[in-house]
C-alpha cells in the first residue's frame, strides 16, 4: 500500500501514520520528495482497511499497490530516483553518464591508459573486472582484489569513480574499499541470497537484466535490494537471448522506456553484451540515449583485439572518443548532456 502525505506534513503526522501502519504488520519505507512524503508499505496489506489511513491528520490520499514490485514501482517515488555520489556524479537526472573500461583488468599499464583517456572523453567509471563469471572454466577469471586496487588507482588519478561486478556475498567487504558501484551481473539477477545482503550496503548497486529475465523479473530482483533500505539502485538493459544468431543477445531498446514508465529507478544501457559485436556498439548506445537511458557502459581497451575477454564487442579508445562526440549530439537532441 502507498500512503501519500499531504504537502508540508508534520512530522508528527507523518511518524503517527507509520505507527498505525506497523501496528497493521507491514514494513514502512519513506521516501521524501521536495515537499511530500510518500509512505510504502510492505506486507499483508490485503486486508487492511484503507478508510482508516485516508481519515488520519496530514495524508491526502491512500491507494492499494497491485503490481508485485512495492518498492521499485514508479508509485514510490513518482519523481523518480536521482543516485548521488560523494564527487558530485547524478544519475538520472538531466547528464547522461558514460561508464567505460576493460571487460578485465589485465595490468597496471592498460588500466592506468584506459582511465586517462576515458576521463579526457567525458566519461565518469571506469569499469572493469576484477572477478570474471566465464562460461568456460578455462577462461581468464580475473586478477581479484589486486586487480580491483589497479583500477582504484587509476580512477582516482583521473578524478573518475569506479563500477566493478561483484559474484559473490563473500566479496562484498573486501571490495568495500574500491568500489563506488556494485555491478550485479546478468547470471546473479536472481542470486536472491546476494541481494538481500546488497540491499544492506549504502552503495548504490547497477543490476543487469538476466540472460532471458523479463522486465518484471528484473523490477523484483531490484525489489530484494530496496526492501532491505538501498534505494539506490540502477536498472541496466544488457540485451537478452533470443533465436537469434546474428548477435550475441537481443538488445531490447523498447525496455528502456518501459522501464522507466513502471519504475522510479535510473535505466542503464549496456551496447557491449547487448550486441557482442564492436560495430555495433555505437549505433546502439545512440539508439539508448535517444531512447531515454540515464547511463551507458561500454567496454573499451587500448588494444582491443588482444583484450583477455570479450574482444569482439570492446572499443579501442579512439572509437571511444568518437561514441562520445555522436553521443553528446543525440543528447542534447533530446534536452540532456554527457
Amino acid at each position: 500500500m502507498i500512503v501519500a502525505m499531504q504537502e508540508f506534513a508534520t512530522e508528527e503526522q507523518i511518524d503517527t501514520v507509520i505507527e498505525k501502519m506497523v501496528e497493521h504488520g507491514v514494513n514502512v519505507h519513506r521516501t521524501t520528495g521536495a515537499s511530500q512524503s510518500i509512505l510504502a508499505g510492505v506486507g499483508p496489506t490485503q486486508t487492511i482497511d484503507l478508510t482508516v489511513f485516508e481519515q488520519m491528520p496530514g495524508v491526502m490520499y491512500v491507494h492499494r499497490i497491485s503490481s508485485p514490485y512495492k518498492l521499485a514501482g514508479r508509485g514510490f517515488r513518482p519523481q523518480g530516483t536521482i543516485i548521488r555520489f560523494e564527487n558530485g556524479v547524478e544519475i538520472g537526472g538531466r547528464e547522461v553518464v558514460v561508464m567505460a573500461g576493460p571487460c578485465s583488468i589485465e595490468n597496471e599499464a592498460q588500466i592506468h591508459e584506459t582511465a586517462r583517456r576515458v576521463k579526457a572523453a567525458g566519461g565518469k567509471f571506469l569499469r572493469g573486472g576484477a572477478f570474471k563469471p566465464r562460461s568456460s572454466p578455462y577462461a581468464f577469471q580475473g586478477l581479484g582484489i589486486p586487480g580491483l586496487k589497479l583500477m582504484h588507482e587509476a580512477a582516482r588519478a583521473n578524478g573518475l569513480l569506479t563500477v566493478s561486478e561483484v559474484m559473490e556475498i563473500s566479496q562484498i567487504d573486501s571490495m568495500l574499499p574500491y568500489t563506488d558501484l556494485f555491478q550485479v551481473g546478468a547470471r546473479n539477477m536472481q542470486n536472491f541470497n546476494l541481494l538481500r545482503e546488497l540491499g544492506h550496503l549504502r552503495k548504490p548497486i547497477l543490476l543487469k537484466r538476466g540472460i532471458a529475465g523479463t522486465i518484471e523479473e528484473l523490477l523484483l530482483s531490484s525489489e530484494y535490494i530496496l526492501a532491505g533500505g538501498n534505494y539506490d539502485v540502477l536498472l541496466c538493459e544488457r540485451g537478452i537471448r533470443t533465436y537469434e544468431t546474428a548477435t550475441r543477445n537481443t538488445m531490447d531498446i523498447s525496455a528502456i522506456p518501459m522501464l522507466h514508465k513502471l519504475s522510479h529507478l535510473p535505466v542503464i544501457a549496456d551496447p557491449s553484451h547487448g550486441t557482442g559485436k564492436r560495430d555495433m556498439v555505437i549505433p546502439m548506445a545512440l539508439a539508448s540515449v535517444a531512447a531515454g537511458a540515464d547511463a551507458l557502459i561500454v567496454e573499451v581497451h587500448p588494444n582491443a583485439d588482444k583484450a583477455a575477454s570479450d574482444a569482439a564487442q570492446t572499443l579501442y579508445l579512439e572509437q571511444f572518443e568518437e561514441m562520445m562526440r555522436v553521443v553528446a549530439a543525440v543528447a542534447k537532441s533530446v534536452g540532456r548532456s554527457i
